[in-house]
């Protein structure tokens, strides 16, 4: 829903406007051909500080947020700007900043579960989140039980009567944030799990999991950069059934015409015409 909703407010907002006066703050979509396509109608993708430094004609320009979010500071400090700014954000995802900042307001010691990359760099999610709670007495961004486990540790020596909260990125799995929550309550058997997975998520996950005991292989179709995505490929990594992430039908294997039942999973930005296409060049090569 966040996605789409996304898309079709910068297509509206580039649809009559000259070229390059919509721009994106941060890629829009995890998506290559949806990319594309909003490029060809002239919106650009532009960082926070290609905004600074490029000194946009403020009169021509429109910028939006992305679904993902941002931190009430950089929202502040786009909106200071002449500039018209459309706030795309996920309304799952503006709910759990709200929620985020009102536990931070409450002394609330708040953990946030998500995906960073090898070189520590946060989901922009995470990002955003953490802006909302820049006020609590402690803030933690955990991508896993193990680091769930040493920031539960650290801050137990602190506070081991610390108020504490769980929140996480929309797109994690259900697993990951249990086993996360587990080790945390470990050290505060009384932490408040906020439910911030969009239902989407576990949806096409456990729709995965379904399909899996009925195929003989999986393509999962999504964009590399989708942290919904590759979790999606994950899951069908685990089950030991072969399995590849494409971005397009021409990226199939040969190999996988092969099989006899094949299942098709989607990340949440993978537009519709790119599942019919693969399941289409499927049909027609098995």
């Amino acid at each position: 829903m966040g996605v789409r909703s996304a898309v079709d407010l910068v297509t509206s907002a580039a649809s009559g406007n000259e070229k390059y006066s919509v721009f994106t703050l941060g890629s829009l979509i995890h998506n290559p051909k949806v990319l594309d396509d909003l490029k060809a109608l002239g919106v650009r993708t532009v960082t926070y500080d290609q905004i600074m430094r490029d000194k946009l004609v403020t009169r021509n320009c429109t910028v939006v947020i992305r679904a993902h979010g941002i931190s009430p500071g950089l929202e502040k400090y786009l909106r200071s700007k002449d500039f018209k700014v459309i706030d795309a954000t996920c309304p799952r995802v503006k709910t759990n900043q709200i929620k985020t900042q009102e536990l931070s307001q409450s002394a609330y010691c708040i953990f946030i579960a998500g995906e960073t990359n090898e070189q520590g760099l946060k989901h922009a999610e995470l990002a955003g989140l953490l802006g909302y709670a820049n006020t609590a007495p402690f803030n933690a961004v955990v991508s896993n039980a193990e680091e769930a486990r040493l920031a539960a540790s650290s801050l137990y020596k602190i506070n081991e009567n610390a108020k504490t909260a769980l929140l996480g990125q929309t797109t994690i799995s259900n697993d990951e944030y249990q086993a996360i929550a587990n080790e945390i309550k470990k050290y505060f058997p009384n932490l408040e799990i906020i439910n911030t997975i969009c239902a989407a998520t576990n949806e096409r996950q456990d729709a995965l999991r379904e399909i899996l005991t009925e195929t003989d292989a999986i393509i999962v179709a999504g964009g590399e950069e989708s942290a919904n995505t590759r979790r999606l490929f994950a899951i069908a990594k685990e089950s030991g059934k072969p399995c590849v992430l494409v971005e397009n039908a021409k990226q199939i294997p040969e190999e996988f015409f092969s099989y006899d039942v094949i299942g098709i999973s989607a990340g949440a930005s993978t537009p519709d015409t790119i599942i019919d296409e693969i399941e289409q060049t499927l049909i027609n090569n098995i």
